[in-house]
C-alpha cells in the first residue's frame, strides 16, 4: 500500500514538472515570437495548471503548480527579465490575484474530476446490483423452466426403456417426438443463458460491428424455422440497405426467442408480422402476433425475469427467461425493447440506434 502511494505521488510530481516545463517552453515561444501581453502568459499558465489537475491527484499538485507558475511569469516574462521581482507596487497585488485565479482553477479541476470519479463508480455499483437482479431472476426462472423438460425427456425415457414391446409403434414415435421436442427447447434455454453469460462477462461494452439488417432478420429466420419448421411468419423489410452496429449472434438470438414466443404462446392461427423500419436515428423490429394478446398487469414487469407462464394450460413452457434475456441483449446494445397490446393481440418492438453510443 505505501509503496503504491510513493509510485503515485512520484508519477504526480513527474506530470507537474513536465507539463510546467512544457508549458514555459510554448510560453517562451508565444512571448518572443507571437505576443509579449502578460494577459496571454497568465492563460498560457492557467490551461497548464488546468492540465496538471486533470492528470494528477488530489488538489496539492495543482496548487502547487499554480505557485511555481507565478514564480515563473514573474522571473521570466516580466522585466527586468530572469529576475524575481515583486518591487513594483502594482505586483503584489496582480500576482496574488493571478495566483489566487490559479489556485481557485485548479480546485474546481480537481473537485470536477472527483466528482467524475464518484459518479462512474457509482454507475460500476448500479450496473453491478442490475447484474445481479439479473442472476437472481435467472436462477429462479431456471428453477422452473427446465425442469419441466427435463421431467418430460426422463419420464418418456424410462417409458420407453421399461415397456417398450408394451407400446404401439404411433405411441413410441410420440415419445420420441416429445423428448425431441424437449430437447429442443433445452437447447433453446442453454442458448440463453449462454447470451446472458457473454453480456454479463464484457458488460456494456459489447464487441459490436456494424451489419447488414437484412441478413440479420434472415438468418435469425432460418435459425427459428429449424426449430419450428410450419412457423409462418410475413416479413416486411424497407426497400434501403440498413447498417446498424450489433453483435448479430445476440440480436438474432433476441428475435428468434420474440418470434418463437408470438408463434407459441398467441394461441392463434394467423401468421405474426416481422416489420423492420427505417427511422431517422434508429431501426425498429416490430413483432407482431394475433392472438390472446399478453395480459395487462403483467406489461410493467414483463421484462424483469419475474414474469413467466412457466408451464401454462396447454403444457407449453415459460417465455421469463427469455423476455429478461432479450431485455438485457437490447439494453447492452443502447437500445430499448417495449410490450403492448393492440387490438388483435401482442407487438413487441426492439429499436437500435444506427450509430455507435460510447458508453
Amino acid at each position: 500500500m505505501q509503496r503504491n502511494t510513493v509510485q503515485q505521488m512520484l508519477r504526480d510530481l513527474s506530470i507537474t514538472a513536465g507539463l510546467l516545463v512544457l508549458t514555459t517552453i510554448l510560453t517562451f515561444i508565444l512571448f518572443f515570437k507571437v505576443s509579449d501581453n502578460p494577459a496571454n502568459i497568465a492563460l498560457f499558465y492557467i490551461i497548464g495548471i488546468i492540465t496538471i489537475s486533470k492528470h494528477t491527484s488530489g488538489y496539492f499538485y495543482g496548487i502547487l503548480a499554480s505557485a511555481i507558475g507565478v514564480i515563473f511569469i514573474n522571473c521570466f516574462f516580466t522585466y527586468p527579465y530572469f529576475t524575481i521581482n515583486f518591487s513594483p507596487p502594482d505586483y503584489p497585488f496582480t500576482f496574488l490575484c493571478m495566483l489566487a485565479l490559479s489556485m481557485v482553477t485548479s480546485a474546481t479541476t480537481s473537485h470536477s474530476k472527483s466528482q467524475a470519479e464518484l459518479l462512474a463508480s457509482h454507475e460500476k455499483e448500479l450496473m453491478e446490483a442490475e447484474k445481479e437482479k439479473l442472476r437472481a431472476n435467472l436462477l429462479r426462472a431456471v428453477s422452473h423452466d427446465l425442469r419441466t423438460p427435463l421431467t418430460g425427456i426422463l419420464g418418456a425415457s424410462a417409458s420407453l426403456e421399461e415397456q417398450w414391446e408394451n407400446y404401439e409403434s404411433t405411441e413410441r414415435q410420440e415419445l420420441i417426438h416429445n423428448i425431441h421436442d424437449d430437447a429442443n427447447w433445452l437447447l433453446n434455454m442453454v442458448e440463453n443463458l449462454l447470451s446472458v453469460t457473454q453480456i454479463q462477462t464484457e458488460g456494456s461494452q459489447l464487441n459490436t460491428t456494424l451489419e447488414v439488417v437484412d441478413e440479420v432478420v434472415a438468418e435469425s429466420v432460418t435459425r427459428l424455422k429449424k426449430r419450428l419448421p410450419d412457423a409462418d411468419i410475413h416479413i416486411t423489410l424497407p426497400p434501403e440497405i440498413l447498417l446498424v452496429p450489433m453483435d448479430a449472434m445476440l440480436i438474432e438470438q433476441v428475435l428468434i426467442n420474440l418470434m418463437e414466443n408470438a408463434l407459441l404462446h398467441s394461441h392463434s392461427e394467423h401468421p405474426i408480422e416481422f416489420i423492420v423500419e427505417n427511422h431517422t436515428n434508429n431501426v425498429y423490429f416490430r413483432i407482431i402476433d394475433y392472438g390472446v394478446g399478453l395480459k395487462e398487469e403483467h406489461l410493467n414487469h414483463i421484462f424483469d425475469g419475474t414474469y413467466s407462464e412457466n408451464v401454462s394450460s396447454d403444457g407449453s413452457k415459460g417465455i421469463g427467461i427469455g423476455l429478461s434475456i432479450c431485455y438485457s441483449i437490447i439494453t447492452a446494445h443502447h437500445g430499448t425493447i417495449t410490450a403492448r397490446n393492440h387490438d388483435k393481440g401482442a407487438e413487441f418492438l426492439c429499436i437500435l440506434p444506427k450509430e455507435k453510443i460510447n458508453a
